[in-house]
């Protein structure tokens, strides 16, 4: 099958856009020849014919490892989706069979996610999609349109992307709650707005680094100020802080397993704070595909379950 392409390099072969799509996915001319089932040779021979058909290195030696240009990350999201387009016109129909599919799905979303729910997730894709490979990644401290460039599959967690295209499935509501060693002074009595800022150090999870929040807000109403000595950027990160100090930490609902786990006492904040809409994102060129629905049907079971214990 020949796709042409004006310019010096003629006819493109689409076998270039999978190889292209299969390197960006891998950052490896070695992992992009396995996943291929080529040789290195002939991998990094592709990678040759692919930066003269673009124009463009492509990837670029840092350090050990091969980063994307800018050019191969502003059309990484047209490049997959076209190869999708191109698998899903020569598949048997919509009813693809997930043990012939081959593919990375990356989820992008808060720490505890994969901590609570990753293991769960790839028992299942051994069992109903062993071709699939999964890559977690955390959310960044700068706001990057991942789904639209294609560098992550789904989203969830907070999801509160402006991007009018991306699809929002709103799952449930969560809500944030105190969490101290056990044997804390804070558990002590009543939980008073006063005491929770007074009585004790706080410590903030930020992705940003932030020391303040809605918390404070509420607070700044009340006419009270908590002292916040820290932050740091993961839910499960802040565990381990708490756990072996006085410091005050907040986590979500679905955090509560994990600092169960380490022995951590949850509570309840005497304050009224804000809900956590939280849900699936994705990109609209996914719809149709197989294996994105069966990642969104699997992560959407799991995750309501998920809450439903939390909530129990």
């Amino acid at each position: 099958m020949r796709v042409t392409q004006s310019g010096n390099a003629g006819g493109l072969d689409l076998n270039l856009l999978v190889a292209l799509d299969v390197l960006l996915e891998e950052q490896s001319v070695q992992g992009a020849a396995h996943r291929l089932h080529l040789s290195e040779p002939a991998m990094s021979r592709t990678l040759g014919r692919i930066r003269k058909a673009l124009g463009d290195p492509v990837l670029v030696r840092a350090g050990r490892t091969m980063v994307p240009t800018p050019r191969a990350l502003a059309v990484r999201a047209e490049v997959s989706a076209v190869v999708e387009r191109a698998r899903a016109l020569f598949a048997p129909g919509r009813d693809t069979d997930l043990g012939t599919v081959s593919r990375t799905l990356t989820i992008i979303g808060h720490d505890y996610f994969p901590a609570l729910y990753g293991a769960q997730l790839l028992a299942r894709a051994a069992a109903e999609a062993p071709g699939i490979r999964v890559r977690f990644l955390a959310e960044s401290h700068v706001d990057t349109p991942h789904l639209r460039q294609g560098t992550a599959d789904l989203e969830i967690g907070v999801v509160d992307t402006t991007a009018p295209e991306v699809h929002v499935e709103k799952l449930r509501e969560d809500r944030m709650v105190g969490v101290v060693r056990a044997g804390h002074p804070l558990l002590e009595g009543e939980l008073t707005p006063e005491r929770f800022a007074a009585d004790a150090d706080h410590l903030i999870v930020s992705r940003r680094g932030k020391m303040h929040g809605p918390a404070d807000a509420r607070l700044a109403e009340l006419g009270l100020k908590r002292r916040v000595v820290a932050t740091v950027g993961t839910f499960p990160a802040s565990l381990f802080v708490v756990r072996d100090t006085d410091l005050v930490g907040m986590i979500n609902l679905w955090s509560v397993p994990i600092a169960h786990t380490l022995g951590l006492v949850t509570f309840d904040i005497p304050l009224q704070l804000p809900g956590l809409e939280v849900g699936l994102a994705w990109h609209p060129r996914h719809d149709a595909d197989p294996a994105h629905a069966w990642l969104r049907a699997t992560m959407r079971e799991l995750l309501t379950q998920g809450m439903s214990a939390a909530r129990s």
